[in-house]
């Protein structure tokens, strides 16, 4: 079930509050991905992203595996489903920078713009799945629903069908939709202006019957 949800308010914790989680975090911890406190409050730790992309990626490469169309140096690449990356990040990280850091991670070409972070997580005997906004900080998500990925985990998928990241177009892109829509808009105009003219020769048609002499 995709929800889009009301932002969950990132609570400021104090560096004891921080201290005693990630204690009750690593505790829990089976796959020794475990998070790590520095001394300036911030804290570093792993999590997990499971790739959902329908379309394939452009890679900058010249070997990979799978199904792929080959463009000078670089390669259409489909990932294999369920695909599942870990990265290594801190508390300080947004949704956007993880983004960008998978991204680099397997050398994809593709702005950053065309791509969204999810969360999906348990409530009430159901799957919530729900997009998140660049700023938030997928550590502290990690770390306040603990390390059952069951609770929470993360999906990274294509934009929604019909949701347009203009940012992701460049700009010879941009004017060309804008010419499109020039030459569209002025289409609908004078096929509008053609149906109320034929309504106005039937009306002055009508007219001119009813007022004949005789």
């Amino acid at each position: 079930k995709d929800v889009q949800r009301e932002r969950e308010p990132h609570v400021c914790l104090s560096k004891e509050e921080v201290k005693e989680k990630i204690q009750s975090y690593n505790s829990s911890v089976t796959d020794k991905l475990k998070m790590t406190l520095n001394a300036n409050g911030i804290y570093t730790g792993f999590i997990k992203v499971q790739m959902e992309l329908c379309r394939p990626i452009t890679v900058q490469s010249s070997q990979s595996q799978g199904r792929c169309a080959h463009s000078n140096n670089e390669t259409a690449f489909y990932l294999p489903d369920g695909c599942v990356n870990t990265l290594h990040i801190s508390s300080t990280n947004t949704v956007r920078e993880v983004i960008e850091a998978l991204l680099k991670k397997f050398f994809v070409a593709d702005n950053p713009a065309k791509f969204a972070l999810y969360k999906r997580c348990h409530k009430e005997d159901q799957v919530y799945t729900c997009k998140l906004s660049d700023r938030e900080r997928p550590l502290y998500l990690r770390l306040v629903a603990g390390p059952r990925t069951e609770m929470l985990s993360f999906v990274l998928r294509e934009h929604e069908t019909g949701e347009v990241m203009w940012e992701a177009f460049s700009i010879p892109e941009l004017q060309n939709f804008l010419r499109i829509l020039d030459k569209e808009e002025n289409d609908q105009l004078q096929i509008l202006k053609n149906r109320y003219a034929a309504y106005r020769g039937k009306l002055e048609e009508a007219l001119r019957g009813v007022l004949k002499p005789g």
